[in-house]
């Protein structure tokens, strides 16, 4: 499968600054795929090491960190001499040795001819001891599960994704590759971004079979958070990552933990929140009130939503049934568009690599469903579930701060019709493009 983060692998490879490289990234999201895949087709040889399957491996760096060194003892581990610039070192699960991840410091200052990789979980880097994280001295991707357009090149759809890309007036899609392009994002609803899911998928198993690997993956998780979350903690995350689905059902979509547990307080669950985000199962998205830069700066922490790391997962959570992908439009629209909402929040983040976030008004009366940053403008999103394109909060959202386009995504096809774009729900990930043919092409704005 053809993941977008490619491009920038090859791009890290050829930079005269290369640093030594680590791939984040929620669990089972294929980051040992893909840096395998990297190594096997971009080097003379591959060299893996796993810390996780040998646990001996953290001895090679228990006697001092000197890359010279350290590369003499991997080789003779490899029966092979590990040569520079010719030749990959991939570490996995390097979270596990805090020394491992310590030497990336001194392969970038003293020996940064090797060419080294390493994968990890989000939450076991950020665990590790004080010091072991080489602060400056690496460069640092993070992998999501794969984006409609992702899932598209895989599915042998490249031609679609690749008519959106190529757009430079911001004209209707014809309406037979429209109506195809909707047909596919209902499958990609169901099967969703996690690569075991789509794989079977693509390789011809039914959605039965495709949603108990969701299931799998999810008891995945639950062990996981059991195995490694303070145990004071452990109830509290479940009890929050349970109740997402709920709470993306309700139509104010901000996580109450009311909800959770009666008279429970954000204090006694922030840790358990934290935890999560950490990992990268869910996805924050902070209110803010004010549209200034930083959105950072003025978000409200106390004031959030959550949505799950990948669509497809949230359905196995709230038992969609698979029947839904052929009824119509029904997949799209059910929960208040509790699934439109998380699709959009899953394709932003890593399109955009900025923190989520909404705008709500001070009378709790308007709320546009996302605002992003594109040079020093700010945008809202509105995220529809239907066909239905009338919106109050986005008019209320321009009345007080006047951007110079509102950007909106439903079923609808691409238009541009006064100040505002209807981006078609299988094309977000052109939004970027989109806003660029928009301020070139100005129209008079609509009152």
């Amino acid at each position: 499968m053809n993941r977008d983060i490619y491009q920038s692998l090859i791009k890290w490879k050829n930079s005269a600054r290369r640093k030594p490289l680590i791939l984040r990234g929620a669990r089972q999201t294929g980051k040992t795929w893909l840096l395998k895949e990297f190594g096997k087709k971009e080097y003379e040889n591959l060299f893996y090491f796993n810390f996780e399957e040998d646990p001996f491996l953290a001895d090679v760096f228990s006697q001092g960190l000197n890359p010279h060194k350290i590369i003499e003892k991997l080789s003779l581990i490899q029966k092979q001499t590990i040569l520079p610039e010719k030749n990959l070192i991939f570490f996995d699960e390097i979270q596990i040795s805090n020394n491992a991840l310590n030497s990336l410091k001194y392969f970038c200052e003293d020996a940064p001819e090797y060419h080294i990789v390493a994968a990890g979980s989000l939450l076991g880097i950020k665990m590790t001891k004080p010091l072991s994280f080489p602060v400056g001295k690496v460069s640092v991707f993070d992998l999501y599960p794969m984006t409609f357009g992702e899932f598209l090149d895989a599915a042998g759809e490249t031609h679609y994704r690749a008519t959106l890309k190529e757009q430079s007036f911001l004209e209707p899609i014809p309406e037979k590759i429209h109506a195809a392009l909707i047909d596919l994002l209902k499958t990609y609803y169901f099967v969703g971004g996690m690569p075991e899911p789509v794989a079977a998928y693509l390789a011809g198993n039914p959605l039965h079979e495709v949603r108990e690997i969701h299931l799998e993956l999810l008891k995945t998780y639950t062990l996981d958070y059991s195995k490694h979350a303070p145990a004071t903690d452990v109830p509290k995350i479940t009890m929050i990552w349970e109740a997402i689905p709920a709470q993306l059902a309700r139509e104010n979509k901000k996580f109450k933990f009311s909800s959770v547990e009666k008279n429970a307080r954000s204090r006694e669950y922030e840790h358990a929140v934290q935890w999560l985000i950490d990992t990268g199962l869910v996805l924050q998205s902070l209110c803010v009130k004010k549209i200034e830069h930083p959105l950072t700066g003025f978000a409200d922490s106390n004031s959030f939503k959550l949505y799950s790391l990948d669509i497809g997962l949230l359905g196995a959570m709230a038992r969609v049934p698979e029947d839904m992908v052929s009824q119509g439009h029904a997949l799209f629209q059910t929960w208040y568009g509790a699934f439109v909402e998380s699709y959009a929040a899953q394709q932003i983040t890593p399109l955009l690599d900025q923190k989520l976030h909404y705008w709500r008004s001070e009378t709790h009366q308007a709320e546009v469903d996302f605002v992003i940053t594109k040079d020093m403008d700010i945008y809202p999103l509105e995220v529809k579930a239907g066909v239905n394109p009338k919106s109050k909060s986005l008019l209320s959202y321009y009345n007080r701060f006047h951007p110079n386009l509102l950007l909106r995504t439903t079923l609808l096809n691409l238009k541009h019709n006064g100040n505002i774009i209807n981006i078609p729900l299988y094309a977000i990930e052109n939004i970027l493009h989109y806003i660029q043919l928009g301020l070139k092409h100005k129209q008079p704005m609509l009152e």
